[in-house]
């Protein structure tokens, strides 16, 4: 899981530059697109190679923007949709009468189908990694057991709030074949919200959701090497890389981690010799297969550690699901289907591609030969252990001391109201 994330985090780190040089090609006479790459790879990497102090600070200011830029994006969706804009033109839900699917490699229902299916897979990147960033976030936060499920609670309301809501809102301000969004040329560099914008003619708001859009793809790339260049160091803290990535700064800064995991950024000079938007698809297949993989062996690790709870008489978790073990086996059956259908679409008639294909699939072996060039390396490690000999304990008593000496109790807020409120609504 480690090197899955290590490398997964890493190659986001290219996907998120790849997006907004992307969004950059929008606009006319723009700088080269190298130059655009250079210039935000070189700030993510500065940023994550500054006391951890400077980065979070950046990644409070990159998040304030982006919750400000989406609240602000749905009041305009209402006030669209209801005739408020220049033309006063009503919207209402007239972009709905066109169906609620699009034929896609086939006519008729079986064309709706695929249509459905190849949305469902690439949007299923949105919700990639996210429960993972909060869990390796957990190392560097401050009292994790009651911060941490505070966390994931809140999660599904985010989820509700930005995404589900801004999907809904672009359905009724933007047309699903708008010419930006099929055209394939530079137009579709804006997006759904940009050409809703454009259509109702609200002055140059179009120029600053982009830069917006920008900004929010700069600060995922930002937190994206952080995660990556965390996950090499604790590959290197476990004895599962070398050693010289977990050497540190005088202020706690794994270095080498940083430098390596960096790397991964270079895959973003892809799109000086090839189109933006088919580099764009190549990361989120190997995202894509990389994120499917990380949720199918964390139902796996669930259910073991359920297991091992059970036989070990351990009751009093912090935090528990009501939906489990259930929630854990539909996920595990549903994710490797759709891991499978990543890149369905090459199979079809005159759909082959290659680079889709390799990047759409080339995850599972990669997965595969770590895993078992791993345990084949161990091979004293049993495969599987026994739920009673699962270790539980290890780390806990050191937890408990940390909260102690901070005086943390689980239950207790501290903070001003405005402090908590916005802290939830930007977390």
């Amino acid at each position: 899981m480690g090197c899955l994330y290590f490398y997964s985090f890493g190659i986001l780190v290219a996907y998120e530059i790849t997006a907004a040089a992307l969004v950059i090609e929008y606009w006319p006479n723009a700088a080269p697109t190298a130059a655009w790459i250079t210039i935000m790879l070189v700030v993510i990497v500065a940023l994550n190679l500054s006391p951890v102090g400077v980065y979070a600070e950046t990644e409070f200011w990159f998040a304030s923007v982006k919750v400000i830029m989406l609240v602000g994006l749905l009041i305009l969706s209402v006030v669209l949709c209801l005739g408020g804009g220049p033309s006063h033109d009503r919207l209402g839900f007239r972009y709905w009468k066109h169906g609620a699917m699009n034929e896609y490699l086939a006519h008729g229902d079986a064309g709706r189908f695929w249509g459905f299916l190849y949305a469902l897979t690439f949007s299923v990147f949105s919700f990639n990694f996210g429960p993972e960033l909060m869990v390796l976030t957990s190392g560097e936060m401050r009292a994790p057991r009651k911060n941490l499920p505070r966390a994931a609670k809140t999660f599904i309301w985010r989820l509700i709030a930005f995404y589900i809501l801004g999907s809904f809102a672009i359905g009724i301000i933007c047309r699903s074949d708008a010419p930006g969004l099929t055209s394939g040329g530079h137009g579709a560099a804006a997006s759904p919200w940009v050409i809703a914008i454009k259509t109702a003619g609200v002055g140059s708001l179009d120029s600053v959701i982009n830069a917006g859009i920008i900004i929010s793809a700069w600060s995922s790339g930002n937190s994206y090497l952080y995660m990556s260049s965390r996950s090499l160091y604790s590959l290197s803290k476990s004895g599962s890389a070398p050693k010289i990535f977990q050497r540190c700064t005088s202020w706690g800064l794994p270095i080498y981690a940083v430098v390596a995991s960096s790397i991964f950024g270079l895959l973003a000079y892809l799109n000086v010799s090839s189109s933006t938007s088919e580099v764009f698809n190549w990361f989120i297949n190997l995202t894509n297969t990389a994120g499917f993989t990380s949720w199918i062996c964390c139902s796996i690790i669930l259910l073991r550690f359920r297991k091992a709870c059970k036989a070990q008489g351990v009751t009093d978790l912090p935090f528990q699901s009501r939906l489990q073990p259930y929630a854990a086996y539909s996920c595990l059956v549903f994710l490797s289907i759709l891991m499978l259908l990543n890149g369905f679409s090459v199979f079809f008639p005159g759909q082959w591609s290659a680079a889709s294909f390799l990047t759409a699939y080339i995850g599972i072996p990669i997965f595969l030969t770590l895993y078992f060039g791993h345990r084949l390396w161990h091979k004293q490690d049993s495969w599987v252990k026994a739920p009673s000999d699962v270790d539980l304990h290890s780390g806990l008593d050191e937890i408990l001391v940390f909260e102690d000496m901070d005086g943390v109790e689980m239950g207790d807020d501290k903070g001003d109201f405005i402090h908590r409120v916005w802290n939830k609504i930007r977390s």
